[in-house]
């Protein structure tokens, strides 16, 4: 999985910081998360292309996690996109979005299909033979959902060493990924454990973000490859967190250790302090396996 983070900061845009963005590359799937002002230029600046984003999750309709989206859809018009975009959010952002495609006499000239959400509960809402996204409910000011990515397990790999053994026609090496057993002429049965080797563990990745504390969120995500976790405020400001359901860089790490996760990655600061870094100090109390988004920050794993 490869992460590209576009923008993590809460609220406003500023002259070096963005509002929330990311782009996740799964199985050569390129999902857009979130869509703050300035994301179409952050994606002109990391040199991704436009055309591989076929599908817009966008976690709840507060400004700083949508008000790029009219912006991008407009462009991909201009840009005479012609495949179909999927935009999967909370229920009223097909009246946000088409009420300024009417207004601006701009309808795209390519199929937009909206999947509103309403559930109160998690519920797969894409998937294909390789990827499945499902929401994580939190717990925010309005209606929100967090997405959790999960790769689907992978073929079998071929053991070279033992087809050759066995003299295996190459006919029947789908068959051995598919994991199959395999008959030799003579009737042998050459089970598919000694021809083939375990696909590698699938992978997934948890995003979180706008939320209060939400520890009934831990068995869901639980042993997730890694966790993006809103870190809105530091615990000394936890009153705050409180009051506008955001949650301290502390709270995230107890989630990811609750969770056992492999890796914590905080984001969504607020701008008030005057280093980040106090943000990873602050979780690595808790959590040993921290890392801080940021703006145009490449993650993989």
């Amino acid at each position: 999985m490869k992460l590209q983070i576009l923008g993590c900061y809460a609220a406003t845009p500023r002259t070096m910081t963005n509002p929330t963005s990311q782009v996740l590359e799964v199985k050569n799937h390129m999902f857009l998360i979130d869509c703050g002002e300035g994301t179409q230029v952050q994606l002109r600046k990391h040199k991704m292309k436009f055309s591989r984003i076929n599908h817009i999750f966008i976690s709840h309709l507060h400004g700083d996690h949508f008000f790029g989206l009219p912006g991008l859809v407009s462009t991909f018009r201009l840009l005479g996109r012609d495949k179909e975009l999927h935009i999967y959010g909370p229920k009223g952002i097909k009246e946000a979005i088409t009420l300024l495609l009417k207004l601006g006499d701009s309808w795209t000239n390519y199929q937009l299909y909206f999947h509103e959400l309403t559930s109160k509960e998690p519920e797969v809402i894409f998937e294909n033979d390789k990827v499945t996204v499902e929401t994580i409910r939190l717990s925010h000011r309005v209606y929100t959902n967090g997405f959790l990515f999960k790769e689907k397990l992978g073929e079998r790999k071929l053991n070279a060493e033992a087809v050759e053994k066995y003299k295996i026609d190459k006919a029947y090496f789908q068959n051995i990924k598919n994991g199959r057993d395999v008959a030799l002429d003579d009737g042998t049965i050459i089970s598919n454990s000694e021809l083939s080797f375990d696909s590698p563990a699938p992978k997934s990745y948890a995003y979180c973000s706008d939320t209060g504390y939400k520890p009934d969120i831990e068995d869901q995500i639980k042993n997730a490859t890694a966790l993006y976790h809103e870190s809105t405020f530091l615990e000394s400001e936890a009153h705050l967190a409180v009051k506008t359901k955001h949650s301290t860089a502390k709270q995230a790490a107890a989630i990811a250790k609750a969770a056992n996760v492999g890796i914590l990655i905080l984001g969504h600061y607020s701008t008030r302090y005057k280093s980040i870094e106090l943000f990873k100090e602050e979780a690595l109390e808790i959590f040993p396996n921290v890392e801080l988004a940021d703006d145009g920050k490449f993650f993989e794993f």
